[in-house]
């Protein structure tokens, strides 16, 4: 018999192939959703600024998320690591309607953490967080 809590990886197909970590692992009820940055199918941050790649970063976010049966409101946190937060700040009310957009107008309990840099070098933003999301939804993936 399968322990549901020995953590599973969620890894989505429409997301680059993960090498050495995974998109997401859950975790009984519990995913953990991996940082993720503006990378697109092609394995490349997307051009245009701190809104363009806040969309596809929370995009890929909300990819795996959906890939265990979760939906934007089952976020109890997300975590933004920014490598310019002053610029983050003055694109607000951009970013705030890209959330309202792709997430629908509740906000998890969220911190904003300035770095020095990404993995990419490219990268501006990584977005991490956890969700619970219900049994009638969830989707387990095979072990």
């Amino acid at each position: 018999m399968t322990n549901p809590l020995r953590p599973v990886p969620v890894n989505p197909a429409s997301l680059p192939a993960p090498r050495g970590y995974s998109h997401g692992t859950l975790s009984g009820n519990t995913l953990y959703l991996g940082g993720q940055t503006a990378l697109d199918a092609d394995m490349k941050i997307v051009p245009g600024g701190i809104v363009e790649q806040f969309r596809q970063a929370f995009g890929n976010v909300l990819t795996t998320l959906a890939a265990a049966g979760g939906v934007p409101a089952d976020l109890v946190s997300v975590t933004i690591h920014l490598t310019d937060i002053p610029d983050y700040q003055a694109h607000g009310r951009e970013i705030g309607a890209v959330w309202r957009e792709l997430a629908g107008p509740v906000y998890p309990a969220m911190a904003g953490l300035g770095t020095t840099a990404l993995w990419q070098p490219e990268a501006m933003i990584e977005i991490l967080g956890v969700a619970v999301i219900p049994d009638d939804r969830l989707v387990r993936p095979a072990d």
